[in-house]
């Protein structure tokens, strides 16, 4: 199986969430249909720092969109993340944002399947 990679990049995360679809912190609503995975280095992290990894979606396309999946990782992470693959399009969204501790670089890639 071949993959592309949909959106890749890195940025400084604050308590704000942070979009990865609109590279801001305007959150988006794609209706790319894929299957996703989307992967996070998060080696910046250090002692005391909390960043939650939320990913939202529509269950309609004329629905809300809403929280799927939150990740919370805590304090110094030493190997990448990686979601599981998921089927989306109605309306995603991936967000980031920092809980507690310092604003730290965070990078990404979300992966076409």
């Amino acid at each position: 199986m071949s993959w592309t990679e949909l959106h890749e990049g890195s940025a400084t995360i604050g308590t704000t969430e942070y979009s990865i679809v609109n590279g801001s912190t305007t959150p988006a609503s794609s209706t790319t249909k894929l299957t996703a995975q989307i992967w996070l280095d998060v080696n910046a992290m250090e002692l005391g720092d909390e960043f939650a990894f939320r990913l939202y979606e529509k269950v309609r396309s004329s629905g809300t969109q809403r929280l799927v999946e939150e990740l919370i990782l805590t304090g110094p992470q030493t190997r990448n993340v990686a979601f599981p693959s998921v089927a989306v399009g109605n309306g995603w969204d991936f967000r980031i944002a920092k809980l507690a501790g310092t604003d730290r670089a965070i990078a990404w890639s979300v992966r076409q399947y």
